[in-house]
């Protein structure tokens, strides 16, 4: 006996599921394919800033790039720039903010520094154990200098917002980031630097094992802990979207060429029986 034929309306649903799945996947590689060229794009700025810092940490010390100039700043002029400042530290107003470093867990202190032009350049000055939180924080700063002092260092953009899942508490003085502008208002600083100095150049020896981990040993604080060694996987990220987009669109070529061909037979894609 033979089989009925598939109803019309079937084999119109058929079409629109085969072309609602070509846009899906239309969709889906062009979304991979923007992924991949996005980590293309990361990878040329990553390749630039390591040449950047490269070139910076090299040079001599520079000056602090002028007040004036501030706000037309972008990270790209000054970050990494190895510069000096002088000044007065005004160790009432430290602040510190949790750090994770070759020594484990602990503080940054970061502590302003008054220049000759009445504007404030915040200064990381260092780690410190968790244990010395009390010692650093207060109207001594531990052992602050006092009159003028030179600095130098890198310096680094400010780090709104706090850390992963954790905000900055100026009330409770409970800061996971270096955010410059909420520590010049939680601590009433006028003309503050939109950038913090890192004091101190980065070791060698932690350069080339940044994942090293060392004893707590003074004295603190300890300067010279910026990380300048970066990660730069872009490109093998960008393969593997693209490579993703390739298999993608050769499995809905193959659906495409299996529907040709059941259908050149003279098949009901839908319910395998002949037409």
């Amino acid at each position: 006996m033979d089989t009925p034929l598939a109803p019309p309306m079937t084999r119109a649903r058929e079409r629109w599921v085969l072309l609602v799945g070509a846009v899906v996947c239309l969709a889906l590689v062009a979304g991979l394919i923007r992924l991949g060229i996005w980590q293309l794009d990361r990878r040329v700025w990553k390749l630039e800033l390591i040449d950047r810092v490269t070139r910076r940490l090299a040079e001599a010390p520079s000056t602090l790039p002028q007040a004036t100039l501030w706000s037309a700043l972008t990270p790209a002029d000054f970050e990494y720039l190895h510069a000096e400042a002088q000044g007065q530290w005004m160790p009432e107003r430290t602040v510190l903010t949790q750090a994770t470093t070759v020594f484990g867990q602990g503080f940054w202190v970061l502590t302003p520094l008054a220049l000759a032009d009445s504007s404030v350049l915040i200064v990381n000055r260092g780690f410190v154990p968790a244990s010395q939180r009390e010692q650093w924080q207060g109207p001594d700063a531990g052992r602050t200098p006092t009159g003028l002092v030179t600095v130098q260092g890198l310096l680094r953009k400010s780090e709104p917002d706090g850390g992963f899942l954790r905000h900055n508490d100026p009330a409770t003085q409970r800061w996971y980031s270096r955010d410059v502008a909420a520590i010049a208002l939680a601590q009433n600083l006028s003309a503050v630097a939109p950038f913090f100095l890192d004091a101190g150049l980065p070791d060698p020896s932690l350069m080339r094992n940044p994942d090293a981990t060392l004893p707590m040993v003074g004295p603190w604080p300890k300067p010279g802990l910026t990380v300048v060694k970066f990660s730069n996987s872009h490109l093998v990220y960008a393969l593997t979207w693209f490579g993703l987009a390739a298999m993608l669109l050769g499995a809905g070529g193959f659906v495409v060429r299996y529907e040709r061909r059941l259908r050149g037979q003279g098949h009901n894609t839908a319910y395998g029986h002949p037409r």
